[in-house]
Parts: structure tokens; sequence; C-alpha cells
């Protein structure tokens, strides 16, 4: 039988947008089961501080940068006294290097003087810390506590949410909004980590491959045609 060329948009006719939703996160399940947090961690303080070094800057370079600042300074109560110049050296070649420095030491005095040196495990607690914002909320609640109260938007997940037609909203917190209204709350911060897998590996920003994308037909923005045969 010869190779047939199935348009794109057939697949997804029939679905409504949360429908799609749970099946694009079927399919990231199958394709990135075993997926998980890229940041290299010990404690909640310290994915606490990775996620902030984070901030554009990609995960393999913050991990080659974490061994040594947290042998330095490995919790909170150490980073809050550190020498201030010392640590932005430390972080340097994250970026922004200056003012990511400045939050975590203000993030870590107030978690030693707040929180008895704790990191806490609520959202409105952890907006509280400078530097600290819904992303970097969202991840450390996920990961470091297993609990899921909203969706870690990062570049990837805003950009791969529009891609596949799942927001039109630009805002990271209306992205939340809208994912946090289609996918179960169990898989709210799964979901993020998976996406971002997809993103790297696949669903690039200049140049996604969509010929090799299993998501090619639940998505509107995919540019080429599924093959079948």
């Amino acid at each position: 039988m010869g190779t047939k060329i199935v348009p794109v948009s057939i697949s997804r006719k029939s679905l409504s947008k949360k429908q799609r939703a749970i099946e694009i996160l079927a399919r990231l399940k199958r394709l990135y089961p075993d997926a998980t947090c890229s940041l290299n961690y010990s404690t909640p303080v310290q994915l606490l501080v990775a996620t902030i070094l984070s901030a554009q800057c990609t995960d393999e370079r913050v991990n080659k940068v974490t061994p040594t600042l947290f042998a330095r300074f490995p919790d909170a109560a150490s980073l809050a006294i550190a020498d201030l110049v010392e640590l932005e050296n430390l972080v340097r070649s994250t970026g922004f290097y200056r003012n990511k420095a400045k939050n975590i030491q203000a993030a870590c005095r107030m978690i030693v003087t707040e929180f008895n040196s704790v990191v806490p495990n609520q959202m409105e607690q952890l907006l509280k810390l400078p530097g600290v914002a819904r992303k970097t909320a969202n991840v450390v609640l996920g990961h470091a506590y297993g609990i899921n109260v909203g969706v870690t938007v990062d570049t990837h997940v805003k950009r791969l949410s529009e891609r596949l037609g799942l927001t039109e909203a630009k805002d990271p917190v209306r992205i939340e909004q809208d994912l946090m209204g289609l996918l179960p709350q169990a898989d709210w911060e799964n979901w993020s980590i998976r996406l971002i897998y997809h993103g790297r590996a696949i669903c690039k920003a200049r140049s996604p491959a969509c010929i090799a994308c299993e998501l090619a037909d639940l998505c509107p923005a995919a540019n080429q045609p599924v093959i079948v045969g």
C-alpha cells in the first residue's frame, strides 16, 4: 500500500481542549516515563537556591556551579551569613549573578529568622522570599515536598503550551491557570517536567522537529504533515 498523508488537523477536531490535554499528558508519560527535576540538590533549601540560579540559565550550567556552592554553603544558615562577594563569584557563570546572590542571601536570612531555618511548604509563605515567584515556588513545593498547588511555567512550558493550543495567554500566571483547568492536579508538576524534556528534545524554539513529534496530530502549530502508511 502506498504512503498517504493525513493532515494533522483531522485527529484533533473531535476532541475538546481538555481531552487533547489529557491525551498529550498520556503520550508525554509514555515518551518520558522517568522524567524528573534536572537540578541536583539534597535539601529543600538547595533546591530553592538551584531554582533561583536557573533563571535565564540552563540546568546543566547550574549543576556545574552548585557542587562547589553547596560544599561551601550547604544550608540556609551558612548562606545567610556568607560573604556576598564570595557568593557572587561562586554563582557568576549562571548570569545575573549579583542579583541572584543578593536574592539567595536575603531569602536564606528570612528562612532563618522567620521560618526557623526551614523552607516553608506553603505557596503564600514561599512568595514572601526575595527572588521567589510562582515558578520557583511550584518547583520547590512539587519536588521538595510533593505538593502540587500549581503548574510550573518556564520558557519551554510557555512555548509548547501555546503551540499545542492549550492557552492563548502570554502571562505565565494566566498560562498556569489555563493549564490547571485542563490537567489533573496530581500531574501538574510532572506535566511541566515532561513538557520541558519534549521542548529540549523535539519542540525546540527555532526548529521544532514536527515530522518526528508524537504530538503532531494533536498540535495546531505542527508545520509538517503526519506520514502514515
